[in-house]
């Protein structure tokens, strides 16, 4: 008796609807996984801007004044820059220097400027003298992750250590 083999492999609707799945599933992910490295990106601006505050703690305990800074790196896009201590200032004085480059512009304005971010005047200066009980600085964070020429803004100030973010909430 003779025997038919049987074909083996799969036909082209199964190979479509296989590719349809595909389709699908990356049309879920890379969005997600585009979120996930913005968020990622952003705890930067959170961790150095804490670190920022420590340093100016220190320093102000050492010298009964805040340093503000004027912005630095100073061209905030949507790839890292480095960071050059000799071309930092203030904030070299503070001693502060981040591990690898950045995403954020970093600056430290005097007063209070947690209401608007955006507006916190970022420029060397004098050292402003510690009151407590007053905000005396607000350490500012700006970046353009995504590209769009239009800056998210992290703060805090001197008196209250948590990190504001874009909208003025808790970051």
């Amino acid at each position: 008796m003779l025997r038919k083999h049987a074909e083996r492999g799969f036909t082209l609707i199964e190979l479509m609807i296989v590719v349809a799945i595909i389709a699908i599933l990356a049309a879920v992910a890379i969005p997600q996984y585009r979120k996930f490295q913005l968020r990622a990106k952003t705890s930067e601006a959170k961790a150095n801007v804490g670190a920022i505050r420590t340093a100016e703690e220190g320093w102000a305990a050492e010298h009964d004044q805040y340093l503000v800074a004027g912005w630095y790196p100073g061209n905030a896009t949507s790839t890292p820059q480095d960071w050059d201590p000799d071309n930092a200032g203030n904030f070299t004085e503070l001693g502060f220097k981040p591990a690898g480059q950045v995403y954020y512009d970093y600056g430290i304005a005097s007063g209070d400027a947690t209401a608007d971010l955006s507006n916190a005047s970022c420029e060397d200066g004098d050292p402003v003298d510690v009151s407590d009980g007053t905000t005396d600085i607000t350490i500012v964070a700006r970046g353009d992750l995504d590209g769009d020429g239009s800056y998210s803004y992290y703060g805090t100030t001197d008196e209250d250590a948590k990190v504001y973010g874009p909208d003025g909430d808790d970051f």
